[in-house]
C-alpha cells in the first residue's frame, strides 16, 4: 500500500513539474489608465529600499527590451569609470560600423569622436544607436564581444532570463530579458554606481552647436517626484518604459512594457506610480529577486504591417496650432495652447508633435490631441480673432506621409 502511495506521490509531483516548465508568453491585457483601459504587457513596481515587489503583472514574462538595452550599456560604462579604466573626457571614437547605425542616432562622422560624458548624455536624451556601439567598441573591442560582456554581468546581477546580443537594443531574436530582470539592473544601478545615477535626469545637452533632446517625457510629466531613468521602442516589442521616481522620501522603480503608443505608456505609469505609492505593506511582499522567470517567447506587439507609422489612434477633435522648424518651438505653441485651453476651462487635450517631411525637409506640427469638438471649435475662434494660425482636424486626417500639416 505504502509504495502505490509514494508512486501516485511521485507521479503528481512529475505532473506538476512538467506544467510549471510549461512556456509561458507574456499575454497582452487592459490596464487602467487616465484615459480608459489601455492593452499592455508586464509591468513591476519595486521599492528600492526593500527589493518589494508590490505591483506586478508577467513580471517574468519573456520580452524583446529594445533601448532598455542601454541601461545595461550604461551600467558598464559607469562601472568603468569608477573602477579608473574610463574619464568623463575619455575620447570614443566613431568607426564605420559604429557610424552605419539606424536612428535614433547622434550622426558623427566616420572617424569623429565625443567623450564619455557627451556618449553617457546622448544614450540617455536621445538614445543614440550610434552611440551605443561606439562605446562598445571603446570599451570591448567590438559589439559581439560587448554583448558578451553584458550577458555575464547580467547573469552576476541575477537576471537570469536575460541575454544581450548588441549594445543598442535593435531587433535580435536572441536579446531577451524580463520585467523583473530590469528592475534588477535598474536597481543595481543605483546601488552599484549610484554617484553617476544623476546622469539619467538628462533633459537635454548642447554638443557642438546642436541641441540634444528632449529626454524621458514620462520625467516631466511625473514631476516633481520623477528623476529618470529610460524608454524603448521596437516594433515586436511595442513602447516601454523604466521609471523611478521619489515621494515622501520613498524611491520606487516601475518598469512597463508593451503599449502600442508612447503617451498611453506614460500615462500608465503615472497612475501605476501613485497606485504604488498609497500601498502600505510594511515589508510582507515578496522580494524582487524572489519573483521567478517564466520559460516563453516575447508576444509581438505590433507586426510590420502596422509599424514604422506614426499612429494617431485618439478619439476627440485636434487643433493644429501651426508647423514649425524644430521640436522645441512645436512644444512651446502646444504649451501656448494647452494654457489658453486651462484659460477657457476646457479639458485639456493630449501632446501630439508631428514629425511631417516634405521634399526631405522636416519641420514639426504642433497639434493638441483629443478635444472634445466645442472645446477645439472655441479654441480655434480664439486664435483667428487673434489672426493667430488654428485648424481643427478629425482622427481620418492624419494619414502618412502628413504632407497636409506642412505650412
Amino acid at each position: 500500500m505504502k509504495q502505490r502511495i509514494s508512486v501516485r506521490l511521485l507521479a503528481l509531483f512529475v505532473a506538476l513539474m512538467a506544467a510549471s516548465t510549461v512556456p509561458a508568453d507574456a499575454q497582452l491585457a487592459p490596464v487602467a489608465s487616465p484615459s480608459g483601459p489601455v492593452v499592455a504587457g508586464p509591468y513591476l513596481v519595486v521599492d528600492a529600499a526593500t527589493g518589494e515587489a508590490l505591483l506586478q503583472r508577467d513580471p517574468g514574462a519573456a520580452w524583446y527590451p529594445a533601448s532598455l538595452t542601454k541601461l545595461m550599456t550604461l551600467y558598464l560604462v559607469f562601472e568603468d569609470l569608477k573602477a579608473g579604466r574610463l574619464t568623463s573626457a575619455t575620447p570614443v571614437p566613431f568607426s564605420q560600423h559604429a557610424a552605419s547605425m539606424p536612428p535614433s542616432k547622434l550622426g558623427i562622422a566616420p572617424g569623429g569622436s565625443i567623450t564619455v560624458e557627451q556618449a553617457i548624455q546622448s544614450l540617455v536624451a536621445r538614445s543614440a544607436n550610434d552611440v551605443a556601439a561606439a562605446v562598445a567598441e571603446k570599451l570591448s573591442g567590438s559589439e559581439a564581444a560587448f554583448a558578451q560582456r553584458m550577458t555575464q554581468t547580467a547573469k552576476r546581477l541575477g537576471m537570469t532570463a536575460t541575454e544581450f546580443r548588441n549594445p543598442h537594443g535593435w531587433p535580435d531574436p536572441g536579446q531577451v530579458t524580463t520585467a523583473r530582470d530590469l528592475a534588477i539592473l535598474t536597481l543595481a544601478l543605483m546601488r552599484d554606481v549610484g554617484e553617476y545615477y544623476p546622469y539619467f535626469q538628462t533633459r537635454e545637452f548642447m554638443l557642438g552647436k546642436q541641441r540634444i533632446g528632449p529626454g524621458v517625457k514620462f520625467v516631466e510629466l511625473y514631476a516633481p517626484y520623477a528623476d529618470g531613468l529610460k524608454t524603448g521602442f521596437i516594433c515586436s516589442s511595442g513602447f516601454n518604459i523604466v521609471g523611478s521616481a521619489v515621494r515622501d522620501g520613498r524611491r520606487l522603480i516601475a518598469v512597463a512594457l508593451g503599449f502600442r503608443r508612447a503617451d498611453l505608456r506614460d500615462e500608465f505609469l503615472v497612475r501605476l506610480f501613485d497606485q504604488a505609492f498609497a500601498l502600505k505593506t510594511a515589508g510582507s511582499r515578496p522580494k524582487i529577486w524572489q519573483v521567478p522567470n517564466a520559460a516563453g517567447h516575447p508576444t509581438t506587439v505590433l507586426s510590420q504591417g502596422e509599424c514604422g507609422q506614426i499612429r494617431y489612434d485618439m478619439p476627440g477633435d485636434a487643433a493644429w496650432l501651426g508647423t514649425y522648424g524644430d521640436w522645441r518651438t512645436a512644444r512651446n505653441a502646444y504649451d501656448a495652447g494647452q494654457a489658453a485651453l486651462g484659460a477657457l476651462g476646457a479639458r485639456l487635450g493630449k501632446e501630439y508633435i508631428l514629425p511631417v517631411t516634405v521634399n526631405k525637409a522636416t519641420r514639426q506640427a504642433a497639434i493638441i490631441a483629443d478635444l472634445e469638438p466645442a472645446a477645439a471649435q472655441t479654441l480655434c475662434a480664439q486664435y483667428k480673432a487673434k489672426k493667430l494660425f488654428c485648424e481643427i482636424r478629425k482622427p481620418q486626417d492624419f494619414m502618412a506621409p502628413f504632407s497636409g500639416f506642412w505650412r
